[in-house]
This record gives structure tokens, sequence and C-alpha cells, in this order.
């Protein structure tokens, strides 16, 4: 501890969450460190789930919430002062621990001025940068101002030690404590044609790219294999978008909001065709055999091309080691190309059979002994080095 600096609080934990993902993360944390300590003290900054749990947010994370090169060029200042405000808070009234949640851009810059004025209080960093896949760098740099990477991919505790990261756990992915809802009625009897979910992606751009290409591919499937049933899940914010698309495609899809609505047609789906994300890893869990396709700018493209390492973009094959599912990019990503891949998973066949046998895996490698739960994990970790450093 600097000299002159209050002496820390050891039952007490600073939280910083910059966005929707981790402030659920956030508040299952903060759960656990109550189940495991009723007495700890919480504070720092989160969202709507970790405020209704009980955090008196410094701010509100909508100033920090902000994804986009112009987006976050036109808010730098009110970035930069709410970085500022967040690791003074930590400093004047020293926690037990600091743990900071996913949004690197924002926490990584907390954890480096908190490191420089507190050199000796644990920093926890719940989420792994994505340092497998691009910058590796950024791992060995992370040492000077991280103690323990909290992973939700079991293959990261390998990355880091690989690339001179901090001491990394796996404490397991939320989404293995939904195993239930994301298969649902999995083995249920369906009639009619088969089903098969379309993805296009979250973003505006993703939808604005792969829509035209998903809509072709799917009427061609259905050309091959015969009637198909189309669900198309979208957000609200990207909703109008997806309809004024979806009116072009030669098979109409039956478009459903809600994460509810989304699960049940994982559970039964034949097959999806997907954009690349976290989406991939539902599908993958939910035992639902897919395609996923991706496609970005030029300029994108080839910055891509020098800087991500990784043998795959899509999670489930990283967590396999194998690249089990189909990957069609940028000029791979054709209705006919897609088309090619999605067919022989709706009939069935080798290829089915092989990524069906793929997913299987899944279980053993993501869930946790006695299948503790992940929030519990990481609460322990956080305690163990709160008490080791104490």
């Amino acid at each position: 501890m600097a000299a002159g600096a209050p002496a820390p609080r050891a039952r007490d934990v600073f939280l910083v969450a910059g966005e929707p993902s981790g402030d659920q993360l956030g508040f299952k944390l903060m759960r656990a460190l109550r189940a495991a300590d009723p007495a700890i003290s919480l504070r720092g900054v989160g969202g709507p789930a970790m405020e209704r749990e009980g955090l008196r947010s410094l701010f509100s994370m909508d100033d920090i919430s902000v994804m986009g090169f112009l987006p976050v060029v036109r808010r730098l200042p009110l970035l930069l002062r709410r970085i500022r405000e967040t690791a003074d808070a930590v400093i004047a009234d020293p926690p037990g621990a600091l743990v900071i949640i996913d949004s690197p851009d924002f926490t990584h810059r907390v954890a480096r001025r908190v490191r420089k004025a507190l050199p000796d209080l644990p920093i926890l960093d719940y989420v792994s940068p994505s340092v497998w896949a691009w910058r590796p760098g950024r791992a060995r740099k992370m040492r000077a101002y991280v103690d323990e990477v909290l992973a939700l991919l079991p293959f990261e505790p390998e990355a880091h030690a690989r690339l001179g990261g901090p001491p990394c756990v796996y404490v397991g992915h939320p989404l293995i404590e939904r195993l239930a809802e994301l298969r649902g009625a999995r083995d249920a009897a369906r009639s009619g044609p088969p089903l098969v979910v379309a993805l296009p992606g979250s973003r505006r751009s993703e939808v604005e790219r792969l829509m035209d290409d998903f809509g072709a591919a799917l009427a061609l499937v259905a050309a091959r294999c015969g009637p198909i049933d189309v669900v198309l899940p979208t957000l609200p914010h990207v909703e109008a978008l997806v309809r004024e698309k979806a009116r072009l495609w030669p098979l109409p899809p039956r478009i459903v909001l809600g994460e509810a609505e989304k699960f049940a047609s994982f559970a039964q789906a034949r097959a999806a065709l997907a954009a690349s994300g976290t989406v991939t890893l539902e599908l993958a869990l939910a035992q639902t055999p897919m395609v996923v396709a991706y496609r970005v700018s030029a300029l994108e493209a080839a910055l891509a091309r020098r800087l991500v390492s990784a043998p795959s973009i899509v999670l489930p094959n990283l967590v396999l080691g194998a690249n089990a599912i189909p990957e069609l990019l940028q000029e791979d990503c054709t209705p006919q190309r897609l088309a090619d891949a999605l067919a022989p998973l709706i009939a069935g066949g080798p290829a089915r059979d092989a990524q069906v046998a793929a997913l299987a895996r899944l279980d053993g490698l993501m869930r946790l002994p006695g299948d503790e739960a992940p929030s519990a994990v990481a609460a322990r970790e956080t305690l163990r080095l709160i008490q080791e450093r104490a």
C-alpha cells in the first residue's frame, strides 16, 4: 500500500461493469459474494441489474456503455472523466479488492490508475479480453495491473499461460446455468416441416450485410431439401430493419422477439444459420447444428487478417479445439455456399452426425465440478485473493 494511503477494508469489494453483459455478471457475483459473506459491503459502478441488487452506482452505466469508433470519440471527454472518477473513488477509500468486469477499454484504464496508486490492492478481471484471438501482447501487459483473470471459457487459462498473462482461472460461463432453458423440449416430437433458425446478427451492420444472403440461401435449401419453416429471433433495436429486409425473402420467416421465444426455437430447430457471436455458443449448448457466417468491410477484413490469430472465429470451435462447425466468411459467405453447408445438416448424414457428436462434448468441457454456479466460483476466487493479501 502506498505511503499515507488509507488502510483497505477487507470485507469490501468495489465492482466496475461498463455494459449490459457485465451488469448481468456483476449482479450474480454480488449475490454470490453476499451468500458467502453476508457482512460484505459492495459498491462501485454498474447498471440496472446491479442496482436492483443494492449497488449505488457512482454514475449511470449509460455514460460509459458505448460501442463503435465515432460514438466513443464523441463521448471521449465524459469517458475520460468517468475513468478518473472511478479510480479516484477506489483510491480514496480502498476496498479489499477491485473487480473489473469486461469492457476492457474502460475498466482496464481504471485498473491501471488504481494499481499505480495502490500497488498492493488485489485486482481481478472478470471476463478475459480476447487475447487468444487478437492483440495477444495485451496478455503480458495485463500482468502489471491484474492479479487474476476469472475466465468464462475453458481454454483461456492455457492461453494466458502461453502468452505470459496473469494467473487465470476458469470459473464457468453463465450459459451453463441455463441448459434447461436452452434445450427445452429438445426430445419432443415435432410435426410439420423441419424448423430452421436464422440469426443474422444483433447489430444493424450485421443485418445489412447478411440478411439478403441468408434469405437467398434458405430458399436454395428449401428447393433442395423440401419445405422448411424459418424462425428469425431478433431484438427491438433492429426489429424494423429485420422486418423490412425479411419482406424480400422468398420464404417469409416467423419473426420473434424475446429470449424465451429464441431459446424455444433453438430447442425445436433442426439446424440454424447464424452470424458469428455469442449466439453460436447458445446454439451449441442447445445442441442445435449450425452454419456460421460473417462479413465485414474490406478494410476491417484486411485488418483482421493481420491481427487475428485464432484458428476460428466461432466460440464453440475454440472450446472444442476443432473446427466442427462450418464458418463461411467474407467472399465465402454466398447464398450457394451457405446452402451447400446447411442442407446436409437438415437432410441428415455424416456431416450432421459429426457436428451433433462434437456438440455433445461441450457439456464435459464447460460444466464445473458438481455443477457449481459460475458466480459462486467467481465469488470464492475473489474472497480467496482478499484473504491471501490480508
